[in-house]
């Protein structure tokens, strides 16, 4: 265990850097799912279109080559962002359709009878979707959109490949440095890693257990 703890604080970096690019990236990809969730439903062809092929291309695209993007074609295309931003770009995106559709999944369990009599007192469709759907949408799909952010936690560790200095990357570039201590410090990211998706599992099984919507 000596090369754990002699590199504990590059490993609270790294890690610190992990939670970053989950953090920020969540919210992001909340935020951007929602938005293609709702044009899903849209009653315009234009955003159901735009909002089906936005989802279908990203998420059947590998988050390699996502990143690749971020890291190296915008700069080419002028775009000076440091890699963390890009990555965190690259992270938010990726998500965000499994987002959606989770969200979808739940906004499909809500009767229909509801949206109707929102529409029968005159809410349209963006006061329909704000205020009735997407609140029980919400519930019902707790433990499948904490399940993406366990995904996303884990998906970080891509973005070490692309000069991002979080926690798998601290692992590998310990691991090279004391090579006769591998295991322990792969057994020290995977702890590190436990830290954030097991009680991000708990919280699921808690809410789910508070918020459960019943039908």
């Amino acid at each position: 265990m000596d090369a754990v703890i002699d590199n504990l604080p590059f490993y609270l970096e790294g890690f610190g850097m992990t939670l970053l690019l989950l953090v920020v990236s969540g919210i992001a990809a909340l935020v951007i799912g929602t938005l293609i969730a709702a044009m899903r439903i849209s009653p315009v062809p234009s955003l159901r279109w735009f909002a089906t092929g936005y989802t279908e291309i990203v998420r059947n695209t590998p988050l390699t080559l996502v990143l690749f993007f971020c890291a190296f074609v915008l700069p080419v295309l002028g775009s000076r962002l440091d890699y963390a931003t890009a990555a965190i770009i690259g992270l938010s995106v990726y998500t965000s359709p499994f987002v959606a559709e989770a969200l979808r999944s739940g906004v499909n369990g809500v009767p229909v009878g509801q949206a109707e009599a929102a529409r029968s007192v005159g809410f349209g469709f963006s006061q329909t979707v704000g205020l009735i759907v997407l609140p029980q949408a919400f519930r019902m799909t707790i433990p499948p959109l904490i399940n993406v952010f366990i995904a996303l936690t884990k998906n970080t560790s891509v973005a070490g490949g692309f000069f991002v200095v979080e926690l798998f990357a601290v692992g590998r570039i310990v691991a090279n440095a004391r090579g006769d201590q591998v295991i322990a410090i792969l057994l020290a990211v995977a702890t590190f890693y436990l830290l954030i998706t097991v009680p991000l599992g708990l919280l699921a099984a808690r809410l789910e257990r508070r918020w459960v919507v019943q039908r």
